[in-house]
């Protein structure tokens, strides 16, 4: 099995390394994974937050799975429809908000889960659910805010099942490969 990279991309007000993020890196590293947080501090534009995602992963070997939190959800479903990764996992994924290009982005991935906390007061929950609905996601609704700090054990657990299905899915995918050339 190919090592995953896992790429965050993170809200546009966090940073890089924050207690979500590390929580979840965590869970990755100890899955084999490799992570990259990026720093998208500098910049709250989330068109060119996407644009520099994908020249981010250009550069990657290997399957990828992206994990964007508000904003970074943006950018990570947006960018997706380059980047084609396993899986997307979303958290509280800025959508329906005024501002951002794209109201209506299509993802891409084999797996996708959202978490929304019932209390955020950044992301209404109607264009989330929708969103949802549409592409068949699997979606956690949590009692949290926005920033979903509340629940970051249960973040954890939900990342986990995340990532070993995506995981399961790169060794049927091998497996597929490897029977084809029989």
């Amino acid at each position: 099995m190919q090592s995953f990279t896992i790429i965050f991309a993170h809200g546009r007000e966090s940073g890089p390394w924050g207690i979500k993020i590390r929580a979840l890196a965590k869970i990755a590293e100890q899955l084999g994974c490799r992570v990259i947080s990026r720093d998208d501090s500098d910049n709250r534009d989330p068109e060119l937050r996407v644009v520099r995602l994908i020249d981010e992963v250009k550069s990657i070997e290997g399957p990828v799975v992206l994990v964007g939190s508000s904003m970074g959800g943006y950018v990570a479903t947006v960018a997706s429809q380059v980047v084609r990764p396993v899986g997307l996992f979303l958290m509280a994924p800025a959508f329906g908000l005024p501002g951002y290009v794209n109201q209506a982005p299509i993802p891409i991935g084999r797996e996708l889960t959202v978490v929304y906390g019932w209390d955020d007061d950044v992301v209404p929950l109607e264009p989330v659910l929708a969103f949802a609905k549409k592409h068949q996601a699997q979606m956690h609704l949590v009692p949290a805010g926005h920033a979903l700090l509340e629940q970051v054990a249960c973040l954890t657990q939900i990342f986990d099942a995340f990532l070993g299905r995506c995981l399961q899915l790169d060794c049927a995918a091998a497996n597929e490969r490897l029977l084809s050339t029989f």
